[in-house]
């Protein structure tokens, strides 16, 4: 069933999966305020949040990452495998390198803290629900803090960039769409899609989230 809110647009579907429940409740209701978003399912741990995915399809899920047995790690994993279709935003208190990279690695699509405020968690929702990738700030600097190598050295790979690819990269990095990178750079959006798509295959990488990621970690943003 297609919800529409009143301003004709369709509904925004969010699963919440945290382990605590007055969390998830709680963070229902923040989001029932805005129109455009419906909770349609809460779920105390990754498998249930996978599970719900199969039973209510929603758009967003926003997982939690520490979770017992059943973690947002393993809840990522699954969803991306059979829903690859639903948009994963983590909201969690933790922002250390090896939990941002367990998330990031299992195919998250956005990365904040529960500290953020209640709008901007909506519009980091809205966000991703377009398809754009969503960091908070010391998700990035914590990445720029310890995801480059012991010895501060950069790849091969960076050394044959190009300044324009340089520029997309620093554009991904900052969660901007490839409307908003064509405007910012004065290029058309095909040159900018066809543009990040040569970079992917010249860096080895699978999509924008990792292009993101690779951009903080050689320092390149």
């Amino acid at each position: 069933m297609t919800m529409i809110c009143r301003k004709g647009k369709r509904m925004i579907r969010i699963v919440i999966a945290d382990d605590i429940q007055i969390l998830r409740q709680g963070l229902a209701a923040i989001l029932g305020r805005d129109r455009e978003l419906s909770v349609v399912g809460l779920a105390a741990d990754g498998k249930e949040a996978w599970e719900l995915c199969g039973a209510q399809r929603p758009d967003v899920v926003l997982m939690d990452m520490r979770m017992p047995e059943y973690d947002g790690s393993w809840g990522i994993t699954r969803i991306k495998e059979d829903f690859p279709e639903v948009k994963i935003l983590v909201l969690t208190t933790f922002d250390d390198t090896k939990t941002v990279e367990a998330a990031v690695g299992s195919g998250a699509d956005g990365y904040i803290l529960k500290e953020m405020e209640d709008e901007r968690v909506i519009q980091s929702i809205k966000a991703v629900c377009a398809g754009m990738r969503v960091f908070g700030d010391s998700v990035f600097e914590e990445m720029r803090r310890q995801m480059v190598s012991s010895a501060g050295l950069q790849p091969p790979e960076v050394a044959r960039l190009t300044k324009r690819e340089r520029e997309l990269m620093q554009c991904v990095a900052r969660g901007m769409d490839n409307k908003e990178i064509a405007a910012d750079l004065f290029l058309a959006e095909g040159t900018v899609r066809n543009g990040i798509s040569r970079l992917l295959e010249k860096l080895g990488l699978k999509d924008r989230t990792q292009l993101a990621v690779f951009t903080v970690k050689n320092r390149l943003d």
